[in-house]
């Protein structure tokens, strides 16, 4: 099933948002530079791989671009725009910020792109932050050491992303995009419209 070609198009109100989104996400993203590598680092020293679990905050941008502007290609496009914002602040890895959101945002796009741009419940949320995750997860395979270790360590990193990509991106965007549809600041976007709906 295919998303009619008029849904598709972005309006300069979606094109607007999504850049704000993602300079929002970027400023985040920039500020959990340090506090997240720092407890990643203390979780790897406990277990190496743990550290997967703060990584989903840097997943947000795709899940809430996906989920507020609802268009084909805004998953990629928040999160792209926020790891170059993150980049450009002075991102502690360099270029490699860009690549990371490019993977972490065509791994949220896939789910919202599998439900036809369609569904954007919690579960479709929770799924884009997997998606993210997953997508971090191939990337650091050729970008990092990761290939090289063990069977154990990538399996350990993997669910963590998982889990923080589910909780931290998917949990956490939905809650936030409901409580920013209640403020009326996305009544033009469909998840502000909803709340109208729910209401009826």
């Amino acid at each position: 099933m295919t998303v009619p070609a008029k849904k598709n198009s972005w309006r300069v109100v979606d094109i607007v948002t999504a850049a704000v989104l993602g300079v929002a996400c970027g400023l985040l993203f920039w500020v959990w530079n340090s506090i997240g590598d720092a407890g990643f680092k203390a979780l790897d020293a406990l277990t190496p791989g743990l550290g997967g679990l703060v990584t989903g905050i840097w997943f947000t941008g795709g899940v809430l671009g996906g989920l507020i502007i609802r268009k084909p290609g805004a998953a990629v496009f928040v999160e792209l725009v926020a790891a170059s914002v993150s980049a450009v602040l002075g991102s502690q890895w360099g270029i490699e910020t860009l690549y990371s959101g490019l993977a972490q945002g065509f791994g949220a796009e896939l789910i919202f792109l599998i439900f036809a741009y369609r569904r954007f419940g919690l579960f479709t949320a929770v799924l884009s932050g997997i998606g993210a995750g997953v997508g971090a997860f191939i990337l650091e395979l050729f970008l990092t050491p990761n290939l090289a270790m063990s069977l154990q360590f990538n399996l350990i990193y993997l669910t963590c992303l998982i889990i923080s990509g589910a909780v931290l991106a998917g949990v956490f965007s939905y809650y936030l995009v409901k409580a920013l549809a209640k403020t009326g600041a996305l009544d033009r976007f469909g998840a502000g419209r909803e709340r109208f709906d729910q209401a009826a």
